[in-house]
Parts: structure tokens; sequence; C-alpha cells
């Protein structure tokens, strides 16, 4: 029998670059590839409808996935549709044409171009499919592979299970072909007619056994390269191992000479404090420049080698001789910080959680802080604190205080109005309703520079105010809002000004806040969205930022929760470019040229970078490492601090029956106190109503709007610890004392 010239139309391309031979040449025409990692790429037709029919596709079979596109220009942005081969179905139809099916309503109703294509397709959707069931994960491109024993035998066995299925194929296309050869020689018939027909079975038999046999040879040689390429990698992991070695040795004997080294100056200290006289201090043997002396500095909690006790250094440093940092105004903050140890995490939330369509299917329509909520949906802080996160990045407030120009000021505080909502992406939990006077110190002078003080002034309508006191600035304001469930979403629209004023200059900046939604209330994932413009003006000079937060569209290419905008001179034009997005970062360009809406920049200057969060952050309900210290229990605070609020604290020690327990007595009893003081109203008149016990509403001499302002007597009498004037709000037994 004359050879047969098969041309299968398919194209072997490797990862590594090679010179293509004249046969892959004549069939790269096709546009369909094969890749040694068990990729394949490629022309078929898929059925449509009952109008359109087949139509063309680009197929792409990788990781056990079969994903088709309009052509190959559509892989970089969109796929039309995709399949999982685990568990999934093949069936031929005839010779062209075959159908997948996971079993489910998705099939794919696919023809080749001719039968060929149509076997190779098969072999390779079998090969893809055997793979999917039987590893999950499997190592895809070596240069990703993890150099330990498991991993290594992990995916050996993978390439040997390979290597079984291509077997297989082999042997039944094999068999199939000797069956064939068998009936062409046996039968006198068929050798008188050795027409068309018969040598077409056998060109299809033989091209099958073909395709079969060139994966198998492909699965082998991709063994092969696979193992010696990690038998290079086992001997680097080697000489690493043998280079850890050298340098843990070297440590070992420079921690040996330190704690002798170490041992030596105790008694050297020991042997000064016997000789000098009372009350001087000791800060003698450190006032040489040496190495040694510098480093005995540092080791305050040292462990001596012979009896592993605990070895403290009190040396008195005046603050001349203490390191400078690099940074003035950072080198007393790192020196104050010292001074407290706050927690660094809260403990883990627990997996408890209720039906929310019990509890919110008869509130559609209602004020949120009307909704009674369990503990479940909330965080274990109050919304006081919650607000005084809002200075988490109080750094720039202070940077922004020490700008040469009101406009370059003007980028600092939009980036501080835009980093208040950097959390809300992933922090979807309701904050604790305040009860009417409920507050929240928080004192961080020692560190940051700056201590603020929060007050729940009013409670229908809810106003919490907001006082934050620098030496070179001054933040307050006094936040309400109105809500509204509807159903699929939650809208919350803040109602107040943020004030900013620099001490030095007396300029005044406010701004606004922006209209929150969180989606998916009933079914699905929580997700956060913020909309709107916020308005940074300063109003000494009429200089102007603008931010708008542009919204979440499923169909725009914009990124999500962007943001943009430009500070503007007090004649409108811009002098800076705004952008960035309110979960990550801020950045800001200056305005070289504008003509209309097309600006000329420089280079772009970050102001605001989101912090790391902190490790298994979804844990303790995505808090920053601010936020865990903000519900850390303090003495001296306030009665009615809200760190002492007992159903709060009973969250966040999971304890969450006794909280929502605690939760409902704490609101009853509010109730009980606000209609014990409308009874006192009606008989004593509007002098009898509740006034806040640090704050008063005064008129603001800049924008002429009512606000509350702090009256300054809050730390004087924290200082004297002089609390009669706080009412009784967490006591069980409480009597009515907001008077």
């Amino acid at each position: 029998m004359a050879p047969v010239s098969l041309n299968t139309g398919w194209k072997v391309v490797s990862r590594k670059k090679k010179r293509p031979t004249s046969e892959e040449e004549r069939m790269s025409s096709s546009g369909e590839t094969q890749s040694d990692n068990s990729e394949y790429r490629g022309w078929l037709l898929k059925w449509t409808n009952y109008i359109k029919g087949y139509r063309q596709r680009w197929f792409v079979l990788s990781d056990g996935l079969l994903s088709y596109y309009r052509s190959q220009a559509e892989m970089a942005h969109t796929c039309r549709g995709t399949i999982n081969l685990a568990g999934a179905s093949l069936q031929s139809e005839d010779s062209c044409n075959f159908v997948i099916s996971n079993g489910g309503a998705q099939a794919f109703h696919l023809r080749a171009r001719s039968e060929v294509d149509r076997q190779r397709w098969i072999t390779a959707l079998e090969l893809a499919k055997d793979r999917a069931n039987k590893m999950r994960e499997r190592v895809d491109d070596e240069d990703d592979f993890v150099v330990s024993p498991e991993s290594t035998a992990s995916a050996l066995r993978q390439k040997l299970d390979h290597l079984n299925t291509c077997q297989n194929l082999v042997n039944q296309h094999g068999l199939a072909l000797q069956q064939a050869i068998s009936q062409v020689e046996d039968s006198a018939k068929l050798k008188s007619l050795m027409k068309e027909p018969v040598i077409a079975h056998l060109v299809k038999k033989t091209a099958e056994f073909r395709v079969a046999s060139s994966s198998m040879m492909k699965a082998c040689s991709t063994f092969v390269t696979y193992a010696a390429h990690h038998e290079k990698e086992w001997q680097m992991a080697r000489e690493q191992r043998e280079r850890l070695e050298e340098t843990v040795e070297s440590l070992a004997r420079q921690h040996m000479s330190l704690e002798k080294a170490m041992t030596k100056s105790k008694r050297n200290l020991s042997d000064i404090k016997q000789d000098r006289p009372p009350g001087e201090g000791v800060v003698g043997i450190f006032d040489s420049d040496e190495d040694d002396e510098d480093f005995y500095d540092a080791m305050d909690n040292s462990t001596d080698s012979n009896n592993g006790s605990s070895v403290s250094v009190p040396v008195e440093v005046p603050a001349k001789e203490k390191p400078v940092s690099q940074e003035p105004d950072r080198s007393s903050i790192s020196i104050k910080s010292t001074s407290r140890k706050r927690r660094l995490r809260i403990p883990d939330k627990p997996n408890d959680k209720a039906n929310l369509w019990n509890i919110m299917k008869n509130c559609i329509g209602k004020e949120l802080s009307k909704i009674p909520m369990p503990v479940n949906f909330n965080e274990p802080i109050s919304f006081l604190q919650r607000l005084t996160e809002d200075m988490e990045y109080g750094e720039l407030l202070t940077r922004a205080s020490e700008c040469a120009t009101v406009e370059e000021t003007l980028t600092y505080l939009s980036a501080v109005a835009v980093s208040s909502y950097a959390t809300t992406s992933c922090r979807t939990s309701k904050p604790f309703n305040p009860l009417l006077g409920e507050t929240f110190e928080y004192d961080r002078t020692s560190d940051f520079g700056w201590r603020s003080f929060a007050e729940q002034v009013s409670h229908h309508p809810p106003v919490s105010a907001l006082h934050v006191e620098h030496d070179n600035w001054t933040y307050y304001q006094d936040f309400s809002m109105t809500s509204k469930f509807r159903g699929k979403y939650l809208q919350v629209f803040p109602i107040g000004t943020t004030h900013f004023v620099v001490k030095s200059t007396g300029h005044h900046y406010t701004w606004n806040k922006v209209c929150t939604t969180v989606h998916n209330i009933i079914v699905g994932k929580l997700w956060v969205d913020q909309s709107g413009e916020i308005v940074v003006k300063e109003h000494t000079t009429g200089a102007s930022a603008r931010v708008k937060f542009h919204p979440y569209s499923y169909f725009s290419r914009e990124t999500p929760r962007r943001v943009t905008g430009g500070v503007f001179s007090p004649d409108g034009s811009p002098k800076f470019e705004l952008d960035g997005t309110w979960d990550n970062s801020m950045s800001c360009a200056e305005v070289l040229s504008s003509d209309g809406d097309d600006w000329k920049t420089a280079e772009q200057q970050t102001r605001w970078v989101k912090n790391a969060p902190l490790e298994d952050s979804e844990k303790i309900y995505h808090f920053t490492a601010m936020a865990c210290t903000l519900n850390e229990p303090e003495e001296g605070v306030a009665p009615t601090d809200a760190r002492n609020r007992p159903d709060q604290r009973l969250m966040e020690q999971q304890n969450y029956p006794e909280a929502n327990s605690m939760k409902l007595r704490l609101e009853e009893a509010q109730r009980v106190r606000r209609r014990a003081r409308e009874a006192r109203v009606a008989a004593e008149g509007p002098a009898a109503k509740y006034e806040p016990k640090w704050f008063k509403k005064r008129e603001c001499e800049i924008t002429g709007e009512e606000i509350w302002r702090f009256t300054d007597e809050y730390w004087k009498c924290k200082e004297t610890q002089s609390w009669d004037r706080c009412p009784v709000l967490y006591l069980e037994d409480e009597e009515d004392n907001d008077t």
C-alpha cells in the first residue's frame, strides 16, 4: 500500500523558542496550536441557535477549562463562555461533530473541520478531563514550582498519571488499527476491492494512532524535562542549605561573644553604681561614641546566658543624648510612644450567624436608627469610636498645616477626606448606636501629637460631635445622617460639616461627606460603594478643591472606586489635579497649563496610601491597627465612655447571647429616661430639655450655621476625676440621672 500523506491542520508549539520545521510551517495556517503544558487552542464551529446555526469561535483548552472567544483578540478582555471538564461527558455525533456537557444545563455543540481534527480535539479533551478529575491543583509552569520532596513527588505522580492515560489511548487506537489491517489481509473480497472506502478506513485508523502516539511521545518528553529540571533545583537547594548552616553557625559564634561582653558590662556597671555618689545619674558610661556602648544602650531586655534571667539596664539618657531621626517632627513621637504599649489585636469574632431576612423583612422604609439589630451584625465599637477612626491618617492634617500655600494644603485635606472611606470597602458591619450622653476620649498626644473627644449630643435625630486638638491645628465636626432601607440596598446620607483650622495662619477649611450605599442587604455578599462630590473650601481666600466619587457601574471600564478632582485658586484656575481610589491611595499633580478641561500636569506626587491590613484581618472584623486600640480598656476615663459599655464589651469577648440581652436592657433604659424627660419638659417647660455635658451649640462665625463646639471642660474634669455631671448610662439598676 502506498504511503498516505496526512495534514492534520495542527502545529506543535513549545514554550522554548525553536526554528519551525517545514511541516510546522505548512500546518500553521490553520491557527490551531498545542503547547507542551497541555494548552490547546484552535478554531471550531459552535452551535449558536436555529437562526445563526454554527459560528466560528476561537477555543482555548487550559487547566481543565474549555473557553471560547469570538476572536483571538478578545482573549485579553472578554470570555464568551467556559465549561469545566471535571466530570464532563464527551460524545461524538458523527465524523466531525461532538458535544461537551457538564451534566447540567451547560453544553457545547461543536464541529471540527475534518474527522482528523475532531479526533485531535477529542484526544486533547480526554487528557484534560482525566487530569481535571484526578487533581484539582497541578503545577502548570515549572518556574513556579516549590522545591520540596512532597510537592515534587506529587508533581511527578501527576505526570505519571498523564503518561498512563496516554498509554491507554495508544493501546485503544493501536488495537483498532490492528483489527482494521487484519480485516484487510484476511478478506479476499476486500483485497480484490481495494478501493477508496477501505483506504479511507485505514487512513482514519492510522491518523488516530498517530495522534495518540504523538501525545504519548510529548508526555514522555515533558516527564523527562520535568525530572531533569528538578534535579537542578534539588542541587541548588542543597547548596542553599549548606550556606544557611554556615550563616547560623557564624551567628551562634557572634551571639556567644556578645553574651560575654554583656556580662562584663554588667559587672562594670555594678561597680560604677557602687562608687557613684547618691542621686547621681549613670549616664557617664554612655557618653562615648564607641560601638560597644551604643549596643548596650539598646539591650534593655537581653537574656543572661548563665541563668536565663532577664537583664534590665536602668539608664537615664537626657533628650539631647537620644538618637535623632532624620525627620525632626517624628523624633519626639518615636520617643514618647514608649510611654504606653497598646494592644495589636482583638479577640477573633465567632462564627455565629443570624438570619438577616427574619429581622429585616418588616423594616423596609424605616430609619436605620429605629431598627432593633442584634449584635451579630455589629462590630465591637461605638459610632463615636468609628467617627474618631477618621483620624487614622491624622499625620496628613499636620502636614497640611505646614504647607506654604493654601492650594497645597487643599491637596492634603482632600486626601484626608478620601482616606476616611478606606476601610468601608471591606468593613460592612454596623457600629453600636451611641446612647444619649455617651462619650469617647482618645488621647494620642504622646505618640501622634493630638487628642480627641466625642459625645452623643442628640438621640432624635442622632447627632455625634467630635473635637480634635493639636498644637498646630484644630479639627471638629458634628455628624448626623438619614438612612433608608430600599429592600436590596441601604443608603446613608450624611448631614454635617467638617472643620479644620490652622492655628498659625487662621485659615479655616470645611468639607462635606458623600453618600454611602450598602448593596445586597438580603441576598448575596454585602459590598459598599461611595458616590457624590466632596467640596473642600478655604473661607479666607476662597480657594477650593473638588473630589468626585465615581459610582460603580458594571458596564464601565473605569477603575472601580475611583476618585478624581482638582484644586482651584480663588479665581477658579486649576492648580492641582487629583486622582486615585478611595480604598487605596490618592495622588496629585501640579497643573502647568490648562485649556478648558484639558490640563497639562507635572509628575504625580502621592498624598495618601492606605495602611497595610493586619494578618487575618477578616477574623477581627477587618479592623486596622488603630481600630484595635479604640475599645481597649483604659482607666481614668469618664463613666460614660464607650469603653465602659457592657454590651459592646461582651460582644468583643465573644459572648453574643449576653451581649444581645444587655443591649436590649440598655436601649429600654434609654427609652425610660426619654419618657421621664418628656414628662418634665411638659411640666417645667423647655428648661428641662436635655443638654449635652461637654458641647454647646453655637453659630459658626465662618459658615453661619449652628454647630456643636467643645467647651474644653472635659480634660480639666479628668485631671481631678470630677464626673458629677455625667449621667448613669451603663448600670443595670440605673436611675434617671441625666439632668
